[in-house]
């Protein structure tokens, strides 16, 4: 039987990820099968489904409490599919709240666990660096103040870099871009990226159709909903309207990084989108609002300074962060006005996201040295037979 590598990745950023890592060990590991839970790219990477990820995109606190009984139905699925096949390693990405409980059943099973893209206990969730020290053989941080934070901890931490920090860029010209979707150069460009799950996106519509609404009244500009690959399919031809119904607003679906990259600002829903932008120059502001429970019972457990990623690695505010009560249509608008009708605010950001860029900044590909840390830990077992640490160098 051929050896198996379990991979399991819970939302879209994780499926690129991991789809990555797989393509690098086809090579470093010919004739490994990987099976696991998977997005679109790790299907086209050859991943075979047991569970399919967007199953289990869901966020909040409160929020997941009515998914749970499908999610931990998913959950068993997948230890099932391991316990079958026996694989010879797994490669989990991101998502804690499901990978941690998993590491801890494959370690169980005598599994090593490789864990790509660290969980922020840092920022909350502490513990979380105890339950990693027990059942990870290695931790692949993507951030460069991580691998101190979890090494203190007793964690085999390892900076590899940020995967995207290589690889963002627009897919056409700005000419191209503003040609095919018809857009006036002349006009300022603000880009919507509400969210790429449904019950965010769902919560951030109304405060942004409110903004567009109050920026329209003070200036002309041009509006574009950067939806995700397939989100009208997915969510339902209607669900954007709350935003779009007045036609103020088009949509461009699976051209994310072009809409940014080409906009003079962009409102983006915090997350991976907002450090896309911020590897792209593109001026943007970050929001996002959770349920008003999950945020009474999640607040104070958080104990970072700023809620975005790109503020955290500059170490001060870079872009303006709009997070719960302070998402409001007029904030949005307030913080968009400023930037459109100040170059020299722009010109400001982009300085302070072009220094979050060049922190993040890796000599090689992060996702190939995550590869290549899970090949040759492997191989040593294969020679030696299993081992509890990580590897050197």
């Amino acid at each position: 039987m051929q050896p198996r590598i379990l991979v399991s990745a819970g939302e879209a950023s994780g499926d690129h990820y991991a789809a990555g890592v797989v393509t690098h060990l086809r090579r470093l590991l010919p004739g490994v099968e990987f099976f696991g839970c998977t997005g679109p790219e790790m299907r086209a990477a050859g991943v075979r489904t047991v569970v399919d990820s967007a199953s289990l995109s869901v966020v909040g606190l409160v929020e997941v409490l009515r998914h749970i009984p499908r999610i931990y139905g998913e959950f068993r699925k997948l230890v099932g599919a391991a316990k079958r096949e026996r694989p010879v390693a797994a490669i989990l990405t991101d998502s804690p709240d499901f990978h941690l409980r998993l590491a801890v059943k494959l370690r169980r099973m005598g599994v090593p666990v490789f864990y790509l893209v660290a969980p922020q206990a840092w920022a909350w969730r502490a513990g979380r660096a105890a339950v990693l020290r027990r059942n990870v053989r290695e931790l692949h941080c993507i951030f460069p103040f991580e691998e101190e934070f979890f090494r203190a901890r007793g964690v085999n931490a390892h900076y590899i870099g940020h995967p995207l920090a290589g690889m963002v860029r627009p897919a056409l010209t700005r000419e191209e871009f503003l040609a095919k979707h018809q857009i006036a150069a002349g006009r300022p460009l603000v880009t919507l990226c509400p969210g790429s799950r449904e019950g965010e996106s769902a919560r951030h519509l109304g405060p942004l159709r409110e903004a567009v609404e109050r920026i329209s009244a003070r200036r002309e500009a041009t509006f574009v909903l950067a939806a995700p690959a397939g989100a009208r399919t997915r969510f339902g031809d209607d669900f954007y309207a709350p935003l779009t119904g007045g036609g103020q607003v088009s949509i461009v679906e699976g051209e994310t990084r072009d809409a940014m990259a080409y906009a003079d600002v962009t409102l983006a829903a915090s997350g991976t989108v907002v450090m896309e932008a911020a590897l792209l120059g593109a001026p943007v502001v970050a929001f996002y609002r959770v349920s008003a429970l999950s945020w009474r019972i999640g607040r104070p457990f958080v104990k970072v300074p700023y809620y975005t990623m790109v503020n955290l690695v500059a170490g001060r505010r870079v872009v303006p962060e709009l997070i719960q009560h302070e998402m409001t249509g007029a904030r949005l608008a307030a913080e968009a006005l400023a930037l459109l009708e100040s170059e020299a605010a722009r010109a400001e950001m982009r300085a302070g996201l072009a220094e979050v860029a060049r922190r993040l900044a890796s000599h090689g590909d992060p996702l190939e040295e995550s590869a290549r840390r899970v090949a040759a830990s492997l191989l040593v077992d294969g020679e030696s037979g299993p081992r509890a640490g990580g590897i050197a160098g």
